[in-house]
């Protein structure tokens, strides 16, 4: 995981070696299933993040998010 800034806008960038791209699930009223193996991360990107996205680098991925809490307070930011 890699924490960046650019202009007035913070970002996370994550890699792993898994070359399919996440969909997220569990976005519902109750969340994801506390009985599944994997979701609640992205499950919290959804709620949390102003944006994300990712694509495939090489033999895996790279997922990227910007936190909501680190916009500007009107909103305008730079894109990446």
């Amino acid at each position: 995981m890699r924490w960046l800034r650019r202009c007035s806008t913070s970002y996370c960038r994550v890699w792993d070696a898994d070359p399919y791209l996440p969909a997220p699930f569990g976005a519902g009223p109750g969340g994801p299933d506390a009985e599944a193996d994997g979701g609640r991360g992205l499950f919290l990107v959804c709620h949390y993040a102003y944006a994300w996205g990712g694509h495939p680098v090489g033999n895996g991925k790279l997922l990227w998010f910007e936190p909501a809490a680190a916009r500007p307070a009107d909103g305008w930011a730079v894109a990446a």
